[in-house]
């Protein structure tokens, strides 16, 4: 199973995440594209990186919202949000072109990536913007229990799917993400995420917060890279790759 982790995170002269020492154990960076985090300089950084690690490149649109680090939902219109995906796909794919490398797949951020797995009017903008901008990428996706009305919105738009688990983030009983409002959201140390990680690729389940374990058939888990465990996780199940 191919390991994602989100990258580009840093804006300006503040600095998150830890790219370049976690870059080297992932199958795919998925770089902040301006809006919830990131500036040019810091995508072509994180662009270079990634290519220099062979590691695939993915875009990572998120709603407006710098300050809320893109975890806030955004209460928008069809068109700007189909227009806001289409304005950061299209910048992260002008500085991969100046690099001579490719946008290979598209993940949606925080808020955008929790309220499209469950408001598929939401999901099919997504979807839409894709097929515009991408057609060859396949829209990362929330590998959830009941996804045939996933998969018959993405058909309907000739959009590809790739399904994605969580190492580091507690599921509800309904096969959601718990809300990082709730302190147990997010695991606390590296050896709950290790746990949960190998749970996810060596049995393809995942157990929720309440004790009860359901099956989870996913193509990639996600190695948040800004939490503080990124590295320890990646370096204890991965060897880095040649550069």
């Amino acid at each position: 199973m191919k390991i994602n982790c989100d990258m580009g995170e840093s804006f300006g002269c503040w600095a998150k995440g830890q790219d370049e020492t976690v870059m080297p154990f992932i199958d795919m960076a998925s770089i902040a594209c301006g809006f919830h985090a990131s500036d040019p300089v810091t995508m072509a950084n994180t662009v270079a990186l990634a290519k220099d690690n062979n590691v695939t490149i993915g875009a990572h649109p998120g709603y407006p919202d710098l300050l809320g680090f893109g975890r806030r939902n955004v209460d928008c219109t069809e068109q700007e949000l189909f227009s806001w995906m289409g304005y950061q796909i299209g910048a992260l794919q002008g500085i991969c072109r100046q690099q001579n490398v490719d946008v290979e797949y598209v993940k949606p951020h925080g808020a955008l990536y929790n309220t499209m797995m469950k408001n598929y009017e939401v999901l099919e903008t997504v979807i839409r913007a894709v097929a515009a901008m991408a057609p060859e990428c396949p829209l990362v996706v929330m590998a959830i229990t009941e996804r045939k009305g996933v998969e018959h919105l993405a058909q309907q738009h000739g959009v590809k799917l790739m399904f994605e688990a969580f190492s580091d983030r507690a599921y509800d009983d309904k096969g959601f993400l718990v809300n990082r409002a709730i302190p147990s959201a997010v695991h606390s140390n590296s050896e709950q995420i290790i746990s949960q990680l190998q749970q996810i690729t060596e049995y393809g389940t995942v157990t929720t917060t309440s004790g009860h374990t359901f099956h989870l058939s996913a193509d990639t888990v996600c190695i948040h890279g800004d939490g503080q465990h990124a590295l320890d996780v990646a370096s204890s199940i991965r060897r880095p790759h040649a550069g």
